[in-house]
């Protein structure tokens, strides 16, 4: 005689519940069987037929449990892949876990996933076969027709054998590729199809059904988030690296600039400051940043405060403006400074901009350049390049000034070394500027006396009538020059004039250099103005024949010098014609 199994342990289990309903009735019926054949007289009527009732409704019983197991597995798997779609942000990755359940759940023998491109067409992501492997581009073939009607529709499609469907009869694909069991489904999220998943066999036919078309409705429901998730998680990971790649662009920039830069809150809070501003100023980042603006650049705080109020009133920036001030570790320097209103993309002011050039260094240059065109002229000084100084000299033919002042010896005796410097001063400005105003070049000061010279380094074909100008300039000069001065200030100056080859270029060393002439005329024009009285400018024969045309001369006695052993023929300039 049979008897009832006992039941698992776990009584809750669908599965087990499931097996104990099957074991119950397959012992019913047995029972019913043998008592049917030795019929026991102590046996009701009845007992046989509640016996085939109990066998019946454990039968029904254990179908329905046999869905539900279906269905319960089915949600058991939905939830356990939801977590893993979602254990991942990795698009690539999440593609392949999504494909590669969906052909497990649904017995597929190949699973498709396709996403819309940025051009909006249909693109096939991941495919991927039975064994969980991707398939190759040249075997990836499905059904165009019915992935297009399920991307016009937004509705799954599902056909058990596309051979014999009427709904696909006759389509290309279908047949040339043999497709049978076909069930495609939209991925939608928040109701916009973003792509499909489709899947097939080509040899099976019905091994897709509604269950299995619901669970991939539903499984598309949570993978079309996942997807959706790790879309956004490239996008944003791309976007970083975008502005990633962007800040460090404007750091380098920002790091780059020549120019200092220090932005502030509202609250003049220094929020930033770049690589050159720390050098302007003298201190460490920071030292500066999260420092009130005040405290940094106390040195010249009360000259930018009103201006300050001044952008943040009127939102309109300051420019140019340049402070000479003070600095302990550096002393006396000059700054120039651009007030600007720090806006954000709404173009709200956020703050103050301040742009900062350090001038000190090249206010030096600006005033070393205004003495030296006082000695050089500036025509002269433009055609200099310090990048290709050589030192050594060129042979050239020139035309050389000497200008001495007459008195001075005595003047010196008789005033102290102030008066004397401020009135030596006077005089030989004058002949500097009457120099520089003929382009010539003033060699050097030779106590109370001027040397310079014409047709270098620049080419002047008139050079030698420059010359002769510029002793004119002189007389002129001094002319107006006692009618400044004092009577007993009145000095004047003898010149002579010379033309003849010399060497100039640059005489010294890599450390101290002076650009001069050197030759045998530079010496005979020092010698004809030893010889000239006050006010008289004497002309050497060969500077007179390249001249003679343009000036008045009267004949001078030949000077007998050191160093020559024929006596010089001279001319006294008088004037021009």
């Amino acid at each position: 005689m049979y008897t009832l199994g006992s039941m698992d342990s776990d009584k809750s289990h669908p599965i087990t519940i499931y097996k104990q309903i099957n074991t119950l009735g397959l012992q019913a019926g047995k029972l019913r069987d043998e008592l049917a054949k030795k019929k026991p007289r102590e046996l009701p009527d009845h007992a046989i037929e509640d016996l085939t009732n109990l066998a019946t409704s454990l039968s029904r019983i254990g179908e329905r449990m046999q869905a539900f197991e279906a269905e319960h597995g089915n949600l058991m798997a939905l939830a356990n892949i939801g977590g893993v779609i979602n254990s991942s942000l990795e698009l690539d990755e999440v593609l392949r876990i999504v494909m590669d359940n969906i052909v497990r759940l649904t017995r597929a023998e190949r699973g498709y996933l396709m996403l819309r491109d940025e051009k909006g067409q249909m693109v096939t992501r991941v495919a991927r076969n039975w064994e969980q492997e991707s398939i190759k581009s040249n075997e990836a073939a499905t059904s165009r027709t019915i992935v297009q009607r399920v991307i016009q529709s937004g509705e799954p499609v599902i056909t058990t054998n596309a051979q014999e469907d009427q709904r696909f009869s006759g389509q290309e694909s279908i047949v040339a590729m043999n497709l049978r069991s076909i069930l495609c489904v939209p991925l939608k999220v928040k109701n916009d199809l973003i792509g499909v998943i489709y899947a097939d066999n080509r040899i099976r036919a019905g091994i897709f059904a509604e269950t299995e078309r619901d669970l991939l409705v539903a499984f598309a429901n949570q993978a079309a988030v996942a997807i959706e998730n790790a879309r956004l998680f490239s996008s944003l990971k791309q976007t970083l690296a975008e502005v990633t790649a962007l800040k460090n662009l404007m750091d380098n920039v920002f790091a780059s600039i020549a120019s200092g830069v220090i932005t502030a809150d509202v609250g003049d809070q220094i929020t930033l400051a770049n690589r050159a501003a720390e050098g302007i100023l003298g201190h460490a980042a920071t030292e500066i940043v999260g420092h009130s603006l005040d405290e940094v650049l106390a040195s010249v705080s009360k000259e930018i405060r009103p201006r300050l109020m001044e952008v943040r009133q009127t939102d309109k920036p300051i420019i140019d403006l340049e402070i000479s001030h003070h600095l302990p570790k550096r002393g006396n320097v000059d700054w120039r400074l651009n007030l600007s209103p720090l806006k954000d993309a709404g173009h709200k002011t956020q703050g103050v901009a301040i742009v900062l050039d350090d001038l000190t260094e090249r206010k030096k240059l600006e005033a070393q350049r205004r003495l030296l065109e006082r000695m050089v002229s500036p025509a002269v000084l433009d055609q200099l390049d310090p990048n290709s100084l050589q030192i050594g000299g060129k042979k050239l033919n020139i035309t050389c000034l000497f200008a001495d002042i007459r008195g001075f010896t005595g003047y010196s005796e008789q005033h102290t070394p102030e008066d004397l410097v401020a009135v030596l001063n006077r005089y030989l400005a004058a002949a500097a500027e009457a120099v520089l105003q003929h382009e010539g070049t003033v060699d050097k000061f030779l106590g109370d006396a001027v040397m310079a010279w014409y047709n270098a380094p620049l080419p002047q074909p008139d050079h030698t009538l420059r010359a002769v100008k510029t002793a004119i300039s002189i007389r002129d000069a001094v002319a107006k020059l006692h009618k400044e001065l004092p009577k007993e200030a009145h000095l004047d100056f003898g010149v002579g004039i010379h033309y003849g080859d010399a060497v100039l270029g640059w005489i010294g060393t890599e450390k101290r250099l002076e650009y001069t002439a050197i030759g045998d005329s530079v010496n005979t024009t020092k010698r004809i103005q030893e010889n000239a009285s006050k006010n008289q400018i004497l002309i050497s024969r060969d500077a007179y024949e390249r001249v003679k045309k343009n000036i008045e001369v009267k004949p001078y006695a030949p000077l007998t010098v050191k160093g020559k052993t024929q006596p010089l023929d001279v001319y006294e300039v008088m004037g021009l014609k």
